[in-house]
């Protein structure tokens, strides 16, 4: 096969693959957006209240769902070395850890009060901040389940089946968190708390789906996925050694925005607002990015199982070209119109000019936004491809120390000690995901995940990550 005719497969499989996954987050996106836009319209103290809250419970929940998403990568690799007998084994290794997952995110729940009176946010705020994250953490289990059911379909590269069911969710979503909030179609108004119930009945319907559409006759033929039910020790602990560190790695990523909201709140409540808002907004660019990162982590393996690592290097620069095209378009309009996404969240007891001090606030976020969204694009491609190979402990350790060390500690440092505004903890925002982009682009470059393998051999034996 000539060069030229392997890049343009490359797209081929990247777009086929990834568009499915795009449209995919994109429903979750379009779900998490008018969330924010029905509670900011709600009003100014429940906007302020969801993302500490909504990021919060994520962050609890970020280590679940990490460790789970590896079954994705095992179920990758199964299929590129041809191995469909163990489709069904490493799926039920997630399943297992889903159900203790979700037992203690439930336990969870009961961490809300002293949470967020140590977060020391407003009183007005704070007891809305509450019961958000209780319900949320509730209905962890769902969001769990879901990392591990989509990886059955996403490591085989299936992933219109996942666009499906987050479409299907999407729709049933929109209305019922319109309906909770307001108080419409007959149901009561609950504010805040009907957000969150409308988002866990969001994620028990996907589970359902999920379900349905993996437990059947013809998957228990191909791939055991009803036979293979049994803990299986070695595959359980090889899903553990690469799951955990993934699991972790995702927790510090998220504790670091975590950690960042809850400092925003210190500043003021307007400026809690404006950075919700702007974080709110920035999943227009996210999440649609996290699925071309599911994509290369899913190509990546593929390719891996195979024993094909040009071909996984094709396809994860083909990914991360698609998706640089994406993120420059999306950044010029957040640089040109940044006004007009504001406006969507104007509460609706407040006119425009009690809302201009936010909105001259949070038109200099998209600014930084717009800037670090570039550089976002390339940390989120590279992870995806190191993650495919199963690369997870540099992951954990690179994040974690970036996370600590240009996030958490200056900003922590500037806000606390030093009374910094607002715009200096976003620059160290900034200079996270700069970092981020830098160390996965030195790994990717380094080349030591071509010998990666999360799989055991042929004759059996574990899986190494040889150097």
């Amino acid at each position: 096969m000539s060069s030229l005719a392997a890049h343009r497969g490359a797209y081929r499989r990247v777009l086929a693959i990834g568009l499915p996954l795009v449209v995919s987050m994109g429903a979750t996106t379009l779900m998490l957006f008018t969330d924010r836009m029905f509670l900011g319209n709600y009003s100014l103290d429940a906007i302020a209240a969801a993302l500490p809250a909504g990021i919060a419970a994520f962050a609890i929940q970020s280590f679940f769902i990490g460790t789970a998403g590896y079954t994705g990568v095992f179920i990758a690799q199964y299929t590129g070395a041809q191995r469909p007998q163990r489709v069904g084994a490493a799926l039920w290794q997630g399943v297992w850890f889903c159900l203790l997952a979700g037992v203690l995110s439930a336990a969870a729940s009961l961490l809300a009060g002293p949470l967020f009176a140590l977060a020391g946010h407003p009183d007005d705020v704070r007891v809305l901040e509450e019961p958000y994250f209780r319900l949320l953490m509730l209905g962890g289990v769902f969001g769990v389940l879901d990392a591990a059911f989509s990886g059955f379909f996403t490591g085989r590269g299936l992933t219109r089946v996942v666009m499906a069911v987050n479409l299907t969710g999407a729709i049933l979503n929109i209305p019922l968190d319109y309906a909770l909030i307001y108080g419409a179609f007959g149901f009561p108004e609950l504010g805040i708390r009907g957000a969150a119930l409308a988002t866990v009945a969001g994620g028990a319907v996907s589970a359902v789906l999920f379900t349905a559409l993996i437990f059947t006759r013809k998957n228990e033929r191909l791939f055991r996925v009803r036979s293979a039910w049994a803990l299986d020790r070695d595959l359980f602990m090889r899903l553990m050694k690469y799951g955990l560190p993934g699991g972790v790695q995702f927790f510090l990523d998220i504790f670091a925005i975590t950690f960042f909201v809850f400092l925003v709140g210190r500043i003021g409540k307007e400026e809690l607002a404006a950075t919700n808002i702007v974080f709110s907004i920035n999943t227009l660019t996210f999440l649609p990015m996290v699925g071309f990162s599911v994509a290369a982590s899913t190509l990546v393996g593929q390719a891996l199982g195979a024993g094909d690592p040009d071909a996984a290097h094709r396809d994860t620069m083909a990914t991360l070209k698609l998706t640089l095209g994406y993120m420059t378009a999306v950044a010029l309009l957040f640089v040109v119109f940044p006004e007009t996404f504001l406006a969507l969240f104007r509460p609706r007891d407040m006119n425009a000019a009690e809302y201009a001090a936010i909105t001259a606030t949070g038109v200099w976020l998209m600014r930084f936004v717009a800037v670090y969204s570039i550089f976002d694009a390339v940390a989120m491609i590279l992870f995806g491809a190191l993650k495919g190979a199963g690369d997870s402990r540099y992951l954990m350790l690179s994040m974690g120390s970036a996370a600590i060390l240009v996030m958490i500690v200056p900003t922590y440092a500037a806000v606390e000690s030093f009374g910094a505004g607002v715009y200096t903890a976003w620059a160290f925002l900034t200079a996270y995901v700069l970092a981020l982009a830098g160390l996965m682009w030195l790994r990717y470059r380094g080349g030591k995940w071509r010998r990666m393998r999360v799989i055991e051999g042929a004759a059996g034996a574990s899986a190494s990550d040889a150097p």
